[in-house]
């Protein structure tokens, strides 16, 4: 432990270094593997940005081409960002998976500032920042355009600068807490409870009278403030939406999971795979004895940190129809206080005899490889989550259609992956959805090409509008529509 504390800056400073190198291989790729959708919609805006209308307030996406293609859900202040950098530099894939990399340590390194200020302890924050760095979910999408990559940042930053006017009392720290708590509820609407730490320690205040009522009252005005852009921005998108994340549970059109099996496997899988990493199982384990048997529970700012596990909790039981056991970016925001509890128990394990310190030194030193060995698979050229064609010919398709010409794509059910590849504009059709009529519509509408993966160039309805055929390699077919 004191080598960890006189050396903490060179464990801070190798996180980026180890990481850089196993991701490196990444940043020329384009998107594929788990939630390559989501990935694809994020990049999609980007583009517009780029290439049309660059008003923050308008993302488009390239499908729905008879309507103005406006697809306003998070305030896409990332992919606005991103987009700028696109006009600076180019356009380039690389541009984006380096962009959200830098977003990722800055993460990183926030868990670092806020460890280190709950613990009054630079080696500990290092450590929790050396972990945090290896959960296997986030070293997969710290290179993919997602924006709850940034809302994450921004969220432990709020945290972060809140836990720093908690030490010093210094309001301009309340500021910062409150600009971050705005930004990452912006990038991501979930993120807003994190504003439950800031509720419980006001709470906490007023009924032990330890602060004074003009403090909170300033408090709660700058929070207030500061919030007033992400609560406009929802309240004027909200109603538009057509998800069922706002209703959550309730939501009666969707076919439900088995919740039991949802919080079953979550628990057994997604967390100790996904969230925690193997090589950190034992800290988190012991995390939890160690709550009760350092009896954690009777510290000051104890509560701060149980209502904010609740308040997550209550989202996860809120969404869990949503989550499922596939989106697992939807857990980012268990992230933060799960490493926080791990990085405290690691530094007490370290701190024990011979046996446990040696147990946990390997632990620590194989969370890269473990890491590693779970997320790189997923980004598998020959399986990229759509039809590996659209990947090999992508240059070859982007050539293929004129600019500005509308298209459909066959076999889409996401509406972004297959035109974000051929990086046209125009309509995507689920299987076994395209019929003579909507396609006759879709003609009538400017649609100029039609890609297929599929046998349904042999139907009467279907050929009689086919033109020439433009391309034909593996599975995927590409005509001129008459």
């Amino acid at each position: 432990m004191k080598f960890i504390n006189q050396h903490y800056k060179i464990i801070l400073f190798s996180i980026p270094l180890f990481s850089l190198a196993l991701h490196f291989h990444v940043f020329s790729l384009d998107l594929i593997g788990i939630h390559v959708w989501r990935q694809t919609e994020t990049q999609t805006v980007i583009n517009n940005f780029y290439s049309g209308d660059f008003n923050i307030l308008n993302p488009r996406v390239n499908g729905y081409a008879d309507t103005n293609q406006l697809h306003r859900m998070e305030f896409p202040v990332m992919q606005w960002l991103i987009a700028l950098l696109y006009k600076i530099f180019g356009q380039h894939i690389y541009i984006t998976r380096a962009t959200v990399f830098i977003i990722g340590l800055f993460s990183v390194y926030g868990m670092f500032y806020l460890c280190q200020g709950v613990f009054k302890n630079k080696g500990i924050g290092s450590v929790c920042a050396w972990c945090f760095n290896w959960s296997p979910v986030f070293y997969y999408y710290t290179v993919n355009p997602m924006p709850d990559n940034f809302a994450l940042c921004c969220a432990i930053w709020c945290i972060a600068f809140f836990y720093a006017y908690i030490n010093t009392d210094k309001i301009k720290y309340i500021a910062f807490s409150a600009v971050f708590l705005c930004i990452a509820t912006l990038a991501k609407l979930p993120f807003i409870i994190y504003g439950s730490f800031v509720f419980s320690y006001i709470a906490i205040a007023l009924i032990r009278k330890t602060l004074p009522v003009k403090n909170l009252l300033k408090i709660i005005t700058i929070y207030a403030l500061c919030l007033v852009p992400a609560l406009s921005w929802y309240a004027w998108v909200v109603p538009g939406w057509a998800n069922g994340a706002i209703k959550g549970i309730f939501d009666q059109t969707l076919n439900h999971p088995n919740v039991g099996h949802v919080i079953t496997g979550t628990i057994v899988s997604v967390l100790p795979e996904l969230l925690v990493n193997y090589g950190s199982l034992l800290f988190f384990l012991a995390g939890f004895y160690l709550l009760y048997r350092n009896k954690v529970y009777k510290k000051t700012y104890f509560p701060l940190f149980a209502f904010w596990g609740i308040t997550l909790i209550a989202y996860f039981l809120y969404e869990v129809n949503m989550i499922d056991l596939v989106h697992d970016y939807y857990l980012f925001p268990f992230l933060p206080p799960i490493f926080l509890l791990i990085a405290y128990s690691s530094w007490w394990l370290l701190a024990q005899g011979r046996f446990l310190r040696t147990l946990s030194v390997i632990c620590l030193l194989v969370l890269p490889i473990t890491a590693f060995v779970r997320a790189d698979s997923r980004w598998d050229t020959k399986d990229p989550g759509f039809n590996p064609a659209y990947l090999k010919y992508r240059n070859e398709l982007r050539r293929l259609t004129p600019p500005g010409s509308l298209c459909i794509t066959y076999n889409d059910c996401s509406s972004y992956i297959l035109l974000y590849y051929i990086d046209r504009k125009g309509w995507s059709v689920n299987e076994n959805y395209l019929d003579p009529d909507l396609l006759s519509s879709y003609v009538s509408k400017g649609a100029s090409y039609l890609f297929l993966d599929t046998q349904i160039d042999t139907f009467a309805g279907i050929k009689a509008h086919l033109g020439e055929k433009m391309f034909d390699k593996e599975t995927l077919r590409v005509y001129k529509l008459k």
